[in-house]
This record gives C-alpha cells, sequence and structure tokens, in this order.
C-alpha cells in the first residue's frame, strides 16, 4: 500500500469516527440529561436524581399518554397492515386495466397531500361523522394516510410469492381467504413486520392530527403531552423533557430490536424460486 492510499484511508476512518461523534451526541445527551438536576443543552457527567422522573409521576397526564400512543399506535398499525395485507394480495393476483397506474396515483397523491395540507377538509369530514375529541377518529385519519404507501410496499410481496404454493393449497380445497392466512401471508412475514413497525413509527411520532383532533387531555398522545413540558413564555423544562423523551422513545427502540431479531427488515418481497 503506498503513502497516498494509506493517508487516504486513514483520512476516511477519520471522517467516519466525526459523523459517528456527532450523531451519538444526543444520544448520549438523551441518556445523562434525565438523571441531571440541572440539565442544559451540552452534554456532560450529569449530577445524578431521580427528580426528573419523580416529576413525570406528579403529572397526572404524562404516563396515560404513553398509553393513548400505545393504543393509536398499534391501532393504526393493525388496521394498516390487514387492510394493506388483503388490497395488495387482491391487486397482485387481479389483473385489472390501470392497475399499477392506480398504485402510483394513489402513492403520489399520499405523498403531495400530506396531513398538513388535508387537514382542514379532514377536520370537517371528522366533525361530520363526530369523530371530534376521538381516538377512533385519529386511528381512522392516520391510517388512511398510511394505507398507500403501505399497499404498495406489501404489493411487492405478493408478486413476488410462488403461485404454484397457492395452486397447491387450491387442489386440496382451500379457500381464498384460507390461502392467503396460511400460505401467502407466512411467506411474506418481514413485509407484514417492516409494514408494522413503519406505521407505528410515524403514528407514535405524529403530533399534528391528535392536537387538532383531541380535546381531552387525558386522551392525548405523548407527542402532544410532551408540547406542554413549556412554560407560557416557551421556556423550556429541560428535565421533564429529557426524562419524559427517554421514557419515550424505549418502547419504539425495544420494538425495533424484537422485530428486527425476529423478522428482519426487508422493503422488496420475494423468495428464491
Amino acid at each position: 500500500m503506498t503513502g497516498r492510499e494509506w493517508a487516504g484511508r486513514v483520512a476516511f476512518y477519520v471522517v467516519i469516527a466525526l459523523i459517528t461523534a456527532f450523531m451519538a451526541i444526543p444520544v448520549l445527551w438523551l441518556l445523562s440529561a434525565p438523571f441531571d438536576t440541572a440539565p442544559t443543552l451540552t452534554t456532560s457527567l450529569p449530577d445524578w436524581t431521580w427528580q426528573n422522573f419523580t416529576g413525570l409521576l406528579e403529572n397526572p397526564y404524562a404516563l396515560t399518554s404513553l398509553g393513548n400512543s400505545i393504543l393509536l399506535s398499534v391501532g393504526s398499525a393493525v388496521l394498516v397492515t390487514v387492510l394493506g395485507a388483503l388490497a395488495a394480495y387482491a391487486l397482485s393476483r387481479v389483473s385489472i386495466p390501470g392497475r399499477d397506474a392506480l398504485l402510483y396515483v394513489l402513492l403520489l397523491l399520499s405523498s403531495i397531500v400530506t396531513g398538513t395540507a388535508a387537514m382542514v377538509p379532514i377536520f370537517l369530514l371528522m366533525f361530520e361523522l363526530n369523530l371530534i375529541d376521538s381516538q377512533l377518529g385519529v386511528v381512522l385519519v392516520l391510517s388512511g394516510g398510511l394505507l398507500p404507501a403501505a399497499i404498495f410496499i406489501l404489493k411487492d410481496f405478493m408478486d413476488a410469492t410462488p403461485r404454484s404454493y397457492e395452486e397447491s393449497a387450491r387442489v386440496f380445497g382451500a379457500g381464498p381467504l384460507q390461502i392467503l392466512r396460511d400460505v401467502v401471508l407466512p411467506t411474506v412475514r418481514p413485509g407484514i413486520a417492516t409494514i408494522a413497525v413503519w406505521a407505528i413509527v410515524n403514528v407514535w411520532g405524529n403530533f399534528l392530527t391528535p392536537f387538532i383532533l383531541l380535546r381531552s387531555p387525558e386522551k392525548a398522545p405523548a407527542a402532544v403531552v410532551l408540547y406542554t413540558f413549556y412554560t407560557e413564555g416557551g421556556q423550556a423544562n429541560l428535565g421533564l423533557i429529557s426524562a419524559f423523551s427517554l421514557l419515550y422513545s424505549i418502547p419504539v427502540v425495544a420494538m425495533y430490536v424484537f422485530v428486527n431479531r425476529r423478522y428482519g427488515f426487508r422493503f422488496h418481497g420475494g423468495i428464491k424460486r
């Protein structure tokens, strides 16, 4: 190895180390600030205390909001995966004119017409359906926004499933739903896991939709309650915010590790034929 190649490799590793250190600073702050008596925006060794977590326990909505976030996220994930799998399987197995164009149009519209742009008509629709201040209304709105992309991704998994498996099951008298449940879904489990985690993460961090549609503080998810840890003058209570952020991130990290170890993540389907 020449001197120039050696210097280039050293420079490359130095840059990677600097980028890694830069990305690790927020994580280090999240791990240290909740246990500091007077946390600041800098990362330092904390003056250990449990006072910040005690303050969260005294807040009547902090822990309840985490349960609300779990309810909204899991409800939306179940709805998106079930309806997305059924729609993707139907679109994969039935040939209709303009099928692919329809998928691309749905995906395009779901990317362009975001929740912010469509919030006024969505609010009016929820008002007409009497779903204002209803967690069901939030689940329906968020699920509707995630479904096009979920169908688009799951269809790729459905397309890559060999139809010979389904034909064999059909010979033994299996119906369409039984084939989907016992043959197709076990084959596309990585795709189902990916969509479920993706839906949970999107709903878990969503602020605008529940903030607009929910009126009762006891129904608010964690993303909305986190906004209340600011004074009227906009001053952040870093102690409560850091402690709550740590609790807020644990379920998502644990879910990601569990699903990744058990199923893995893929955004393309298929098995070797």
